[in-house]
């Protein structure tokens, strides 16, 4: 598609004429000249010196030829016209300017015969060429000093996507340069990748060199789109944001349907999903965002319905899709020529090899083609009811939100589905706490690791993640929900891992991690501090390394460090603090000496700032010995840096041996550092395991969370089957909702008409306009979509069959781009749909063929519905074309079902209930006259209707607005629903510990002193006898970085906050996780733990939150929130409290 010609163009040089020969064939051989006549007029300049150069002289040319010693080849070439195709969408005027001088006879674009343009073998463009020939298609910053340049093309892209300026302004006599300084480096390789671009750094060895020798150069890493820059990262203290990785794509056409190959160079993973519909491949191409596409030729020579590849590409959704796209064509073996590709790209080895993670499409539903995931809001579009924001709670985003989109897209094989729907059930039912569920993006954990870049955060977030599968495995609750997520877990990531494997490689992970990386509490690497040093030279000198290792690695460097911080504090002390003080003890008017002693963040130095502090005559007074000593501060290049800085020899002799010690014990820092990540490295598929169970643990848990709170169900999800010894009307062929609610409503809150749905074939649904019909399509599709991917569903009771296929088929619109009409569209999307569906399949489709003649449209939908019925689907065809009931069809499997309308004070409305039989009346008019149509259009309306369907009326061909078939079947209008009680739990969770620190003590002296307390409220209260009788209060304890479970999702419970400060707040709330995540946002409060009880109803929370408040402090508890215990009466008598005395 975008593949250019070129034809080069030399007059005199027949070297060079042969060249050009050359470089045309190879092309030829490619076959990329399919254009060859306008592409030959646009590549003129390839390979070509500036005309008014060439004849200066054989001196000249042959000094310039002798310096371009980089000889181009086939790869080369491509790789150049790649180039000048990017340069073709540049619009700036100053890149265009630059694009001007660019001579295309090498990669980086340089002219040799202009300024700066030297290829001189040892000269720094040669230099960077030889960089650019292993990269060829990345942009390249060299670092130079301070800034990061790029030169010919590269700095035209810098130029027109970084927003940076040309080096030197617009001048025409030098080459192309651009550059960014090394603070920008990070924000100007956000703008390139964002632009899709990927970038080469190069960085220099820093230190001293000799005389006249150019400093050395290496690779230091590349940025692509998904993959971020990590150079460095090891020694800093903060995270880099990672966002999810771009794959290389690569789109075939074979007998079974399309393959997509998607190729992950960071995980060094490929997946190739062959027959997929072209509707479903769209899809897949709208939701992911990839790097590069590439294009099989089978494209372009095989036909299929609307997708046509000729010599301009026409019609269909994927030629729509990648027109507006950059491409390129690529031939042979689909998945070998795309991994050869991306080895191309990122410049790996042949032998470094992919792990095929393609996941079996045996038994596994087909993903959703574009117009179902729009249709119910999976893809986020304009207009339509998202459903991925009811599916999990508002502050839930990132990685879990991605795992339940994708599953959505494309849902799993039954096994998987029905596992996920006994994960959610179990976790419904968890009483424990629950960790918070680290999430770590796969992708990250690979690149840092290999790269040996992990710094001390991001080992303290792998901790994390290994000690929460930890967590899970020692609960006895949570360990069979750990066992069950292996299996969605192993689906998402392509690895199989045993259980008992996971284990032992999480707590080796933990332990590793534990004995290296200084953790949170650990106070034994405080930053050194003296008198009269500013604390801010040692924060910024030693922050930078301590804190990150634990002490015990580093007990030679810190004892050096130490010594000599106390050697420069002596020092100052000796050499600048007499002065200071002869400056104190000076009282002359304004204008005296001045003097103090100032860090140097600029030169990271401790100097004397002072002036007017020198005698005028020399006394031998107090200081004067001192102040000659002073000498001019110089910085590192030996400048000096101002007339008021000074130090001495001894003080700088005392800075350069601190600054030595920090940077020893600084550089055993990051060896420990790289040599932990070389060791985690040994476990990275345990590591990756484990971080994507989570993921997937975190999106289920919040799931669940949400679906209790909207009160929705789990649903019965059976296998689809049609054998010999099965009935017609067993229970794998049916699908029955009861309390059918549309999902964008809110069940919890009321005010949704709710519908029942009995479906054994196909429903052919009419319905006034407004009646339902669409919501009712979309609603039973999304659950359908939840349920067989083992989600909770809106309705109060459901049976779902594990339907091959979903299709939803809504409204469409015309295509100008393609010359498509809106009749030509959906004609198009429903020849997918009967091609797809089987009868195992779920087929909706809204308002059939509503975009052309009524009488021929009619006949098509009449014919269409046959179909459908014959293969015998479940599904619902909803018409306004009343025609279709006077055809003559085989409807033997169709029931007639309509959308119910009332008489309401003289005006039908519409009821929104499925009923059976069939509906004629449009309430058109009314819908138009609601809708703002004026009132005089339709009552010219309603006479013309009269004047042409009178005649019929009146002949008796008029059908009642409700017409109740014989072949109908029975609706059970069942609404039973699953009572839930809420019951106070028998036993009690807690975990183990080897050792109590204070605040455990404490947390179990409170837990005692709260359960007996509201154990002898709750026996006065129903007045029971004794504790056997009313049960064990479940008193649970949520520790920090734990969550409660969402079995306290609606229930009302009271709680008792531990503070840092070992004081207490008690509180009670129906919200139980808002309120715990309200308390934690306040500063310091990040790790306070929490206790909790869940009770009969909030008026018995309320009496046991003000009769906790007013009795702990009784036995010695300190509260923060005493004053509430005034604003009720209950609590205020005196309870026996003689069970609950406390030793304290």
């Amino acid at each position: 598609m975008y593949w250019l010609a070129s034809k080069t163009v030399v007059a005199s040089v027949p070297r060079w004429r042969s060249l050009s020969l050359l470089f045309c064939s190879s092309l030829h051989r490619r076959g990329l000249t399919s254009f060859a006549s306008p592409l030959s007029q646009s590549c003129e300049r390839i390979r070509c010196l500036k005309e008014g150069k060439v004849f200066r002289g054989a001196t000249k040319s042959t000094r310039k030829l002798k310096e371009m010693s980089y000889v181009l080849n086939d790869k080369d070439h491509s790789h150049i016209l790649w180039w000048k195709e990017r340069m073709q969408f540049c619009r700036k005027p100053s890149s265009l300017q630059l694009i001007k001088r660019l001579i295309y006879s090498n990669l980086l674009g340089l002219d040799v015969n202009m300024k700066n343009g030297s290829l001189k073998e040892g000269s720094l463009n040669w230099e960077i060429l030889q960089f650019k020939s292993r990269f060829p298609r990345e942009v390249l910053l060299c670092r130079v000093g301070d800034f990061y340049e790029a030169i010919g093309i590269d700095a035209c892209v810098l130029v027109e996507y970084a927003g940076l300026n040309p080096f030197g302004g617009l001048r025409s006599d030098s080459i192309p340069r651009a550059g960014c300084p090394v603070v920008n480096l990070r924000q100007t390789l956000d703008d390139l990748t964002r632009n899709g671009y990927s970038v080469c750094i190069v960085e220099e060895v820093q230190g001293p060199t000799h005389a006249r020798s150019r400093k050395g150069r290496f690779i230091s890493g590349h940025a692509h789109p998904g993959s971020p820059y990590v150079f460095g990262l090891v020694g800093v203290d903060h995270d880099l944001d990672f966002p999810e990785p771009m794959p290389v794509v690569g789109i075939s056409r074979s007998a079974k349907g399309y393959c997509l190959i998607s190729v992950l160079e960071t995980m060094k993973t490929y997946s190739a999903e062959d027959g997929l519909t072209e509707e479903a491949l769209v899809t897949k191409l709208r939701t992911c965002q990839y790097q590069h596409l590439f294009l099989h030729t089978s494209l372009k020579h095989n036909s299929s319905g609307t997708c046509r590849w000729g010599e301009f590409g026409e019609g269909g959704l994927l030629w729509g899709e990648c027109s507006a796209r950059h491409f390129e064509w690529f031939e042979g073996n689909p998945v070998n020529e795309v991994l050869s590709k991306v080895k191309e790209l990122y410049g790996l080895e042949d032998e470094v090899t992919f792990r095929n993670v393609t996941v079996c499409s045996e038994d596994r539903p087909r993903p959703l083609h574009l117009g179902t995931a729009t249709q119910i809001g999976a893809i986020l579009t304009e207009g339509i009811p998202c459903l991925l924001k009811v599916l999990l709670p508002s502050n839930c985003s990132g990685l879990p939100v991605l795992y339940i989109r994708d599953l959505l897209l494309n849902p799993p094989a039954y096994a998987i589905a029905s596992t996920i729907q006994e994960i959610c059930r179990l976790m419904s039912d968890v009483k424990c706490s629950i960790p918070e569920f680290t999430c770590v993006s796969s992708a990250k954990l690979v690149k840092l690791l290999e790269l040996r870049e992990a710094n001390h955060i991001e080992f303290c977030k792998i901790k994390s993640v290994v000690d929460e599968i930890l967590q899970m495995f020692r609960n006895s609750e949570l360990r069979e929900i750990l066992k069950l997520l292996m299996d969605p877990a192993s689906v998402a990531t392509g690895l199989k891992i045993d259980f008992e494997k996971l284990v032992s490689d999480c707590e080796w992970a933990s332990c590793r991690i534990g004995e290296v990386i200084s953790l949170d509490g650990e106070n034994d690497q405080t930053v050194s501090s003296y008198p009269f040093i500013p604390s801010d030279f040692f924060e910024d000198m030693e922050s930078s390394w301590k804190g990150r290792v634990r002490r015990i690695h580093l007990v030679e460097a810190y004892a050096e460090v130490e010594e000599a911080a106390e050697a420069l504090s002596l020092a100052v002390t000796e050499d600048f603090l007499p002065i200071i003080s002869r400056i104190k003890a000076s009282t002359a008017p304004l204008g005296g000496p001045k003097g103090e002693i100032l860090y140097a963040r600029e030169h990271e130095a401790v100097w004397f700032k002072g002036k007017r502090f020198a005698p005028a005559v020399w006394a031998g007074t107090p200081g004067e010995e001192q102040i000659k000593q002073l000498r001019p501060a110089v910085d590192s290049k030996g400048r000096k840096v101002g007339e008021e800085w000074f130090s001495t020899v001894k003080v700088e002799d005392a800075l350069t041996r601190y600054h030595e010690a920090g940077a020893k014990a600084k550089a055993k820092v990051l060896e420990l550092l790289r040599s932990l990540s070389s060791e985690l490295q040994a476990k990275i598929n345990a590591l990756v395991f484990a971080s994507m169970l989570l993921v997937i643990a975190k999106a289920l848990f919040a799931h669940v969370s949400e679906g209790r709170r909207r009160k929705w169900i789990f649903p019965t999800l059976v296998p689809f089957h049609h054998a010999k010894d099965v009935k017609p009307l067993d229970a794998a062929d049916r699908m029955k909702i009861t309390g059918l609610s549309p999902y964008w409503f809110d069940m919890a809150q009321g005010g949704a008409v709710q519908n029942t749905v009995d479906m054994q074939s196909l429903f052919l649904l009419t319905g006034p306009n407004g009646g339902g019909k669409s919501s009712l399509l979309r609603s039973l599709c999304a659950a359908a979509l939840l349920g067989i991917c083992g989600l909770m569903v809106p309705a109060e009771s459901a049976l779902i069959p594990h339907f091959d296929s979903i299709m939803l088929h809504m409204k469409s619109y015309d295509s100008p781009a393609d010359g498509k009409s809106s009749f030509q569209i959906e004609m198009s999307e429903i020849r997918s749909i009967i091609n797809r569906t089987t009868s195992r399949s779920l087929v909706l489709v809204d308002e059939i063929c509503r975009g052309t003649e009524t009488a021929k449209g009619t006949c098509i939908a009449g014919s269409i519905v046959e179909t459908l019925g014959r293969i015998g689907c479940l599904g619902i065809v909803s018409t306004h074309l009343h025609g279709i009931f006077d055809l003559p069809l085989n409807t033997k499997n169709i029931v007639y079902k309509a959308m119910g309308t009332e008489y309401v004070d003289g005006h039908t409305k519409p009821t929104w209930k499925l009923i059976d039989g069939i509906c004629k009346e449009s309430l058109a008019f009314e819908t138009a006259l609601r809708e703002g149509i004026p009132e005089k259009i339709i009552h010219r309306a309603e006479e013309l209707y009269f004047s042409v369907y009178t005649k019929d009326m009146l002949l008796g061909r008029k059908d009642p607005k409700f017409h109740h078939p014989s072949s109908s079947i029975t609706i059970s209008e069942s609404d039973d629903a699953c009572d839930q009680a809420t019951s106070i739990n028998t036993r009690s969770i807690h975990p183990k510990v080897e050792s109590k620190s204070g605040m455990e003590i404490l947390l179990k002296e409170v837990e005692k002193a709260v359960t007996n307390i509201c154990q002898q409220k709750l026996i006065e209260h129903y007045n029971k006898k004794n504790i056997s009788e009313l049960g064990q209060i479940n008193c649970v304890a949520i520790a920090a970085r734990e969550q409660p479970p969402p079995s306290t999702i609606g229930a009302s419970s009271i709680y008792v906050m531990l503070r840092p400060d070992k004081k207490l707040y008690i509180g009670e709330t129906d919200d139980l996780e808002g309120r715990i995540r309200a308390h934690r946002s306040k500063e310091g409060m990040q790790n306070a733990s929490f206790l909790y009880i869940l009770v009969p109803g909030k008026s018995m929370a309320c009496q046991l939150e003000t009769l906790l408040i007013n009795q702990l402090p009784n036995l010695g508890f300190k509260l923060t929130n005493l004053a509430d215990g005034k604003h009720r009466n209950f609590g205020t008598s005196n309870v026996s409290l003689e069970s609950v005395s406390m030793h304290r």
